[in-house]
């Protein structure tokens, strides 16, 4: 199951306070700010698909992730590589380190980063 991007917002602002009441959920986001509706709407929604949770204090819920963030983006990582680059990690990191604009030190970051990997191996 995947989170709309509206969702997606959301549990981005989750993530970063960990756990939080709809108040806090809604000082988060920038001016213009949706609806308490709204943010009720897809903490439901998000709740029923299983990424969230809450504990109740009275009237008050207070939410927290049950997906890590981690967990989250590797999840949609591997559905791009697999969609758009025939299974293919190499394809995926060949079009992304030449179509992206990655500075001399980003790139050269990223191979220390890949040199490390393969001396674990």
């Amino acid at each position: 199951m995947q989170l709309s991007k509206t969702e997606e917002q959301l549990m981005q602002y989750l993530w970063r306070l960990d756990k939080a009441f709809m108040k806090d959920l809604l000082d988060a986001y920038p001016d213009p700010k949706p609806a308490n509706t709204t943010v009720a709407t897809l903490l439901k929604r998000m709740t029923d698909k299983g990424f969230i949770s809450y504990k109740l204090y009275g009237k008050s819920r207070e939410y927290y992730p049950l997906v890590k963030k981690k967990d989250y983006f590797s999840k949609h990582v591997n559905s791009l590589i697999k969609t758009f680059f025939n299974d293919s990690a190499s394809q995926f990191a060949s079009f992304f380190t030449k179509e992206t604009d990655m500075s001399k030190e980003e790139l050269e970051d990223l191979k220390a980063l890949i040199d490390h990997e393969i001396k674990k191996k």
